[in-house]
């Protein structure tokens, strides 16, 4: 079963970025953003929250995804995996925070998740007054915004530093050769952008996902309040529950330059990149790649077994009309 993560205590220290980034793990970081005006709003009351944040609001529409009552939260494909689980919106903070307070009074209320909203274009005053001293100031945070919304494990290609600010996350990280055990669903057909495992973490004894317990046992787990922080490396899949009925959380993405190179912003179909983009990266991140890679290309195992024949697109068998689009794709990626 997952084991709770390593904690950094960053008081006193001032090689914090050196420190976590170098770890080459995830890290929690226990009240790292405990002083923002916005987290003591929250732990004022949500009420406190929802005004003290749509103060800052300037109306400006962001990603919104609406889930039924009978989804969980869970963000999703339909069961046949044709289709997605939420209906896309685009709402302002404020409206989004309405919508919430209003399912706070259903018995089985819908899910909504105001999705990786940049900060300065919605809310531009919480800036000045929220920032994480030892990052480099032109980063660019995002907020994610929700009710009780589950986002099932992903990865990312950025160093990943996210802040709760209001309500209670639950993070459950695995390491980056767990692919083969996470069942991720379609690449190019994924709910959010990122790839995303299909199997629930709160289901291990699912018959359809056999090696799901393998990578439970190799998770580490973290539940973060208002004020804590968590550092997820680049390529770590990572499960993430929102526990409470209004949730935030802002998050710092950033790729750094590395020696005289500077690694691309993404590697996804770039096989003909491999000695641009992989060899400028660090061995842990390194050693991710090459598990994707194994995974998906060089295994004898098939990766989409568990996935319906229409829906496996790329890894699946090609047409001449599918090699035609795949190469237009790669282009656009180099």
């Amino acid at each position: 079963m997952p084991v709770p993560m390593e904690e950094f205590v960053v008081d006193g220290r001032d090689d914090v970025l050196d420190a976590i980034v170098g770890s080459e793990r995830p890290l929690v970081m226990r009240g790292l953003v405990k002083h923002w005006p916005i987290v003591a709003a929250a732990r004022e009351s949500e009420l406190a929250f929802v005004a003290r944040l749509s103060g800052f609001d300037n109306g400006t529409p962001v990603d919104a995804l609406l889930m039924p009552p009978g989804e969980d939260g869970v963000v999703g494909y339909s069961a046949d995996l044709q289709n997605f689980n939420f209906r896309h919106q685009r709402v302002s903070v404020s409206q989004g925070l309405q919508h919430m307070q209003q399912f706070n009074l259903q018995e089985s209320p819908p899910a909504l998740a105001m999705q990786s909203a940049p900060i300065a274009a919605c809310l531009p005053g919480f800036l000045a007054e929220h920032a994480v001293p030892f990052l480099d100031q032109t980063i660019q945070p995002r907020i994610w915004i929700g009710n009780k919304v589950t986002t099932p494990a992903h990865f990312d290609e950025f160093h990943n530093i996210a802040c709760v600010v209001s309500g209670s996350r639950r993070f459950t990280l695995f390491p980056p050769e767990q692919v083969r055990n996470l069942y991720i669903g379609p690449l190019d057909f994924a709910p959010t952008g990122a790839a995303i495992s299909v199997a629930r973490l709160d289901q291990p004894d699912d018959p359809r996902y056999p090696r799901l317990k393998l990578a439970l046992e190799n998770a580490l787990v973290a539940e973060l309040q208002p004020g804590d922080a968590i550092y997820m490396p680049p390529m770590w899949w990572h499960h993430v529950a929102s526990l409470g009925s209004i949730n935030a959380l802002v998050n710092y993405w950033w790729k750094p330059g590395l020696g005289s190179g500077l690694v691309p912003q993404t590697l996804l179909g770039c096989l003909l990149h491999c000695v641009l983009g992989f060899k400028s990266l660090p061995p842990a991140e390194r050693k991710a790649w090459r598990e994707l890679l194994d995974h998906y290309v060089f295994s004898d195992e098939d990766p989409a077994a568990h996935i319906p024949p229409s829906r496996r697109g790329v890894l699946g068998p090609l047409d001449a009309q599918q090699v035609a689009k795949l190469r237009e794709t790669v282009l656009r990626y180099l």
